[in-house]
């Protein structure tokens, strides 16, 4: 490997190179002009909103779909894949958000699958595994046994154990399709520290991420895609944040961040001394009508806990909460709506959408009860209500009657905020709004939040996105440890100092207002 390795670079041969690919689905044209170029020893980022046609040259390289027309090069030579096997054998490899790994086997046993050594008899030589197995995890730097099984383990460790495996079968390539959406920061920077080392080596890394800083920290060339097609590509050094955008999206943003200037008005969301032992402590802060509330810190910290604490979805031990100067009984959801409290959670897949159902039907959930007539739901209501949130959010939808999990990750976030919102709240707590959506998605929920602001909604959102955080908040509460350690203004926050408060290294403001 490393023979053919630095022959690669000293000719300047691209470890792969697609140019033209084209790929059809029935009328459905998924990829018009794949191209694209990875050189070895570089990390480079494959940009697009949902739909660009990403995942589909992704599978082309993977040989799980064969393409149309165009032609694939590796290490200069002409390849067709008609199977996974092949592009792997070809030394390409995919690590995917989510690895697909046998949790009851071990990490060697898992990287060996299928091709484990054997000793002169015949029995899987178990020795040899571990110790090659070991050595593999020790040239990434990180602390994993071998013989341990993968049930328990974390998605980045399982990441971890998937680059392992590659590098055990010679990949050259190296595929990471949105391998940071479910880590939490250390175990994101990790990550990046392996990239680097395998870019060392002279592995080429096709990064695909939605997140724009971690092009900026880890990538040396952008690609991006638009409607099935290569529409730009440069060095990461002579772009920023909002050269991608405008690129992505095919046209120019005022502001990645549209944050409404809007003067708080009254008190809409008060807690005072919440607690839940061993989770939370004395959480106590206020968010005002027309004020966006950023409640920042590091997973772990406890923030999601608060928001369903408030809620009423978990309990708490202590504490007060009033919605608009009043009261709320704790721990019931539907006081809570009923008081004028709306919650979109983390996780829309599992606690925020019915994936089965309609559109409409996800859409209206929250208020079927004004949809009834003559003791039935009325279909045609329905598909009217989440007609007119889908016109206010720009939801990208045919037909609302197909099922929600049909949306892409950006539309389905669209319909759980359609379907709080349609409750009429004071006060709406989001979390993680833009968690695995694109950019063109995330402008327009970004959008979608100025607006309620100026429309005198109170919004409490959770977010890990500290860009996200300092374009959008007019304050900053940064968690540690189940507590809130600072209280930031707007003109004050920056990276550095909701990161120190994060790590509880400091201690600033903590003052409600009046």
């Amino acid at each position: 490997m490393e023979s053919k390795t630095m022959a690669a670079m000293a000719a300047d041969v691209p470890r792969l190179e697609l140019r033209r690919a084209s790929k059809s689905f029935g009328r459905v044209r998924a990829l018009v002009d794949g191209s694209l170029v990875l050189k070895a020893g570089e990390v480079h980022a494959l940009l697009g909103e949902n739909g660009a046609g990403k995942s589909t040259l992704v599978k082309i390289l993977a040989g799980v779909h064969r393409p149309d027309g165009g032609e694939l090069y590796v290490d200069g030579e002409v390849r067709e894949f008609t199977s996974p096997a092949q592009a792997r054998d070809a030394g390409i490899a995919v690590i995917y958000q989510e690895p697909t790994l046998f949790f009851d086997l071990s990490i060697a046993e898992n990287i060996y699958m299928g091709r484990q050594p054997v000793d002169k008899v015949g029995r899987i030589d178990y020795d040899t595994m571990h110790r090659e197995v070991a050595a593999l995890l020790a040239s990434l730097g990180v602390d994993l046994k071998a013989e341990r099984l993968v049930r328990g383990l974390s998605i980045a460790d399982q990441q971890v154990i998937e680059i392992a495996k590659a590098l055990s079968l010679n990949a050259n390539v190296l595929i990471m399709d949105e391998p940071t959406a479910a880590l939490s920061l250390p175990e994101v920077e990790r990550l990046f520290t392996i990239a680097r080392k395998l870019r060392e080596r002279g592995v080429a890394i096709l990064f695909i991420t939605h997140r724009l800083e971690e092009v900026f920290v880890l990538t040396q060339h952008v690609t991006i895609m638009r409607d099935g097609a290569k529409v730009f590509d440069a060095p990461t050094s002579t772009l920023n944040t909002q050269d991608i955008v405008a690129k992505m999206v095919g046209r120019d943003l005022a502001t990645f961040y549209p944050k409404a200037e809007v003067k708080p008005g009254d008190v809409m969301l008060r807690v005072r001394g919440l607690t839940r032992r061993g989770v939370f402590k004395d959480i106590a802060f206020d968010v005002r009508a027309g004020e966006i509330v950023a409640l920042a810190g590091l997973v772990g910290a406890g923030r999601s806990e608060v928001a369903r604490a408030i809620f009423g979805i978990d309990p708490s031990d202590a504490g007060q909460v009033q919605i608009a100067g009043k009261p709320l009984k704790m721990g019931m959801p539907a006081a809570a709506v009923k008081a004028g409290l709306a919650l979109v959670p983390e996780d829309r897949r599992q606690q925020g959408l019915a994936l089965e159902l309609s559109i409409a039907r996800n859409a209206s959930l929250t208020v079927l009860g004004r949809l009834v007539r003559f003791g039935l739901i009325s279909a045609g209501r329905e598909v009217q209500l989440a007609g007119q949130w889908g016109t206010r959010l720009r939801l990208k939808a045919s037909d609302l009657n197909a099922p929600v999990g049909t949306l892409s990750g950006g539309n389905q976030q669209k319909v759980v905020l359609g379907k709080w919102l349609a409750t009429g709240p004071k006060v709406l707590i989001i979390d993680e709004p833009t968690r695995g959506i694109d950019v063109g998605a995330k402008a327009e929920v970004y959008g979608a939040l100025a607006e309620l602001v100026r429309e005198g909604m109170a919004v409490l959102m959770i977010s890990s996105e500290l860009p996200e955080v300092l374009g959008m908040a007019d304050r900053v509460l940064v968690m540690h440890e189940g507590r809130i350690t600072a209280d930031i203004a707007r003109a004050d926050a920056n990276e550095e100092r909701i990161m120190s408060a994060a790590l509880g290294q400091t201690n600033i403001h903590l003052g409600h207002a009046a």
